[in-house]
């Protein structure tokens, strides 16, 4: 029971930090469609700060985690996000 909702809180972490960095590249994309608007932030190197601004969505789900007492579902959302982290480091130093 308690790694059911562990996963669940996983998946919506990486669903909402992937909705968030949608929403970043739309807000501060230059108007082109989501996949040109990424390959740009790879080319110029702000990919790391579209995810980090996406990432601000993880924090408005575990607060609402906490606030309901899921905490386990939090827990997932933080493990998400150190996984979205490591994933963003490696995909900008390598």
């Amino acid at each position: 029971m308690i790694k059911k909702e562990v996963f669940i809180g996983f998946i919506v972490g990486l669903l909402a930090n992937a909705i968030g960095f949608i929403i970043a590249i739309l807000i501060f994309g230059s108007g082109e469609n989501i996949v040109t608007a990424y390959r740009q932030s790879l080319a110029q190197g702000f990919f790391s700060k579209l995810v980090s601004m996406g990432a601000l969505l993880n924090l408005v789900v575990f607060f609402m985690f906490i606030k309901q007492r899921r905490d386990y579902r939090a827990r997932g959302v933080i493990m998400a996000t150190i996984v979205v982290t490591i994933a963003t480091f490696l995909l900008n130093y390598n």
